[in-house]
């Protein structure tokens, strides 16, 4: 079964995301935080990460820099999810390492497109 990490420090988008993931097969964990998700991909890196963009802690941009840096950070396939919209943002977050972006709000369909175009559902 596939993993997702669900990063993100709004419990609603949490729940409706672990929803939509799981009704997709994946097994869930979530982190309210970037420092949180970090600390758990250490202990088991997943399959793919879903990341917001704006945490307090820890932002979207500063975890997957530091995500991408450890032993094995280069294997899960990071979405953002944010109401970021701008080109200078989506850059951004492909730069820092990002593979895929997504525009909150999102439903079941637009998610499952964009784990598809990463090669995940």
């Amino acid at each position: 079964m596939k993993t997702c990490l669900i990063v993100d420090d709004s419990r609603v988008i949490r729940k409706v995301s672990r929803h939509i993931l799981e009704t997709l097969g994946f097994a869930v964990e979530e982190a309210e935080n970037g420092q949180e998700g970090l600390n758990k991909c250490l202990e088991s890196m997943p399959d793919v990460v879903l990341l917001d963009w704006n945490m307090p802690v820890m932002t979207g941009i500063e975890f997957i820099v530091q995500l991408r840096q450890r032993d094995g950070g280069d294997k899960p396939k990071v979405v953002f999810c944010t109401t970021e919209n701008d080109v200078a943002h989506i850059r951004e977050a492909i730069s820092a390492g990002a593979d895929e972006y997504v525009m909150k709000p999102f439903d079941h369909e637009t998610l499952q497109i964009k784990l598809q175009l990463v090669g995940m559902a």
